[in-house]
């Protein structure tokens, strides 16, 4: 069995699963956030009773991200209602907007809290929930429906999706990074090419990537249609595990030899630095192809491209010029808005070198424009802008105006394109 199917297989009891079958799998994590959090407790209640208690309160995480900094009253309604819920239920995992507990983004501060184990099954609502395959997890998004039977029964009626497997070898060439390498698989199988299916990632290229270049490897299968996206984890997943929880786990690994339903084989030497050009995610375009794009804004966040080493590749970028268009940066957690201000390149802290470059004033941590957002969400668009962006989906409409044009880029990208006004291949910066 490949690594999806052995997890699904224990935790449903059986001993053999296979692709197409309908079987109950436990929950080991249900989360969920300001945005789905309230439809979720809503059908729970109504199908469970107003007094019924939750499965297990150690498996439910609460992590609002999505609407936090805004003065709109239904988003403070819904976070509210979650409040008033974990107060009933006794919750011990909320990270509360209003309190020191507060995190950020979901999918970065999930595993960073040490709520994601090799081996386990984790739902969330939200399709990003994908995103914590990166350390050899099963993990995917579901609704609200959903949600509320797990919240009660702690199972999910799951069909076993088919795998496909990418192998990527060779040596990464200077300035490309896993969001170029998601760009360009998404690029060739399509939006649909994965669809119901398990993404596996492997090969050398994937086993020198870092634990964040993993998450972002894996946050985007769903751009491809995928269940889940998943890489089985190694020596650096235990130890980045280990050093956050202390609960045990068991990993679980492919059988060699393994059917897949097909597999796809990329030397990483031969990439260059990608987009994906409007309305979709497999819109692919060499970055170099692009240069006649003039663009009014250039977007640095998300659980995509908000974790600390975005923000490094960003720097080293930017560091000791000027941007020459709006450029936003949203750290997608309270420990990478921390990480700008640790982390140094040749004695200039992070912030210090986004400040001298003349970006505007860092956002604090949340989703902020990456789903559009309250009128008043940081970076939201409001017009026909062009923007450069490091979030997953460039949809109509995704970050606010209906009129904006979205292109997707690795950080590396997005950073050269603030410094020149127009879509540029950061080798040429470099």
């Amino acid at each position: 069995m490949t690594i999806t199917e052995k997890i699904l297989a224990r935790e449903s009891g059986a001993s053999l699963v296979s692709p197409g079958d309908n079987i109950w799998v436990n929950a080991g994590i249900l989360l969920t956030h300001d945005v789905c959090g309230p439809g979720t407790i809503g059908i729970f209640q109504r199908e469970f009773g107003k007094d019924a208690k939750v499965f297990d309160p150690e498996k439910i995480v609460i992590l609002p991200d999505h609407y936090i900094f805004t003065a709109d009253e239904k988003a403070h309604r819904n976070v509210d209602i979650l409040r008033a819920f974990v107060k009933e239920q006794g919750l011990p995992y909320f990270y509360d907007p209003g309190t020191e507990r507060y995190c950020g983004v979901c999918h970065v501060a999930l595993p960073d809290l040490g709520h994601v184990r090799p081996g386990e099954t984790i739902f969330g609502t939200d399709s990003h929930t994908c995103t914590h395959g990166a350390l050899g997890a099963f993990s995917t998004g579901i609704g609200n429906t959903d949600a509320g039977f797990i919240m009660g029964t702690g199972k999910l009626l799951v069909k076993v999706p088919p795998t496909l497997r990418f192998v990527l070898d060779g040596e990464m060439p200077d300035y490309l990074s896993a969001k170029d390498l998601i760009l360009h698989i998404i690029g060739d199988i399509g939006v649909d090419g994965a669809t119901y299916c398990a993404m596996e990632f492997t090969g050398t290229a994937i086993e020198a990537l870092s634990i964040e270049e993993r998450c972002t490897i894996c946050n985007m299968a769903v751009e491809a249609g995928a269940k889940n996206g998943i890489i089985a984890p190694d020596a650096q997943t235990l130890a980045y595990v280990k050093a956050r929880t202390a609960k045990p786990f068991e990993p679980l690994y492919s059988d060699p030899g393994a059917q897949v339903q097909a597999e796809y084989r990329y030397d990483v030497a031969t990439l260059e630095p990608v987009v994906a050009r409007p309305h979709l995610p497999d819109n692919k375009a060499l970055a170099r192809a692009c240069r006649d794009v003039k663009v009014d804004q250039v977007y640095i966040g998300s659980c995509t491209g908000g974790k600390l080493e975005d923000f490094v590749m960003a720097a080293r970028i930017m560091k000791g010029r000027k941007v020459a268009v709006r450029t936003l940066l949203v750290p997608a957690t309270r420990v990478v808005e921390q990480g700008l201000v640790d982390t140094t390149i040749d004695g200039q802290s992070l912030r210090q070198i986004f400040e001298a470059a003349g970006v505007e004033p860092i956002a604090p941590p949340s989703c902020a424009a990456c789903l559009g957002g309250p009128i008043d969400t940081f970076g939201r668009t409001h017009g026909h802008e062009v923007v450069v962006s490091t979030t997953n989906r460039n949809f109509i409409g995704r970050m606010g105006s209906k009129d904006s044009q979205i292109y997707l880029a690795s950080p590396y990208t997005a950073a050269a394109s603030a410094l020149t006004g127009h879509i540029t291949d950061p080798r040429d910066i470099a």
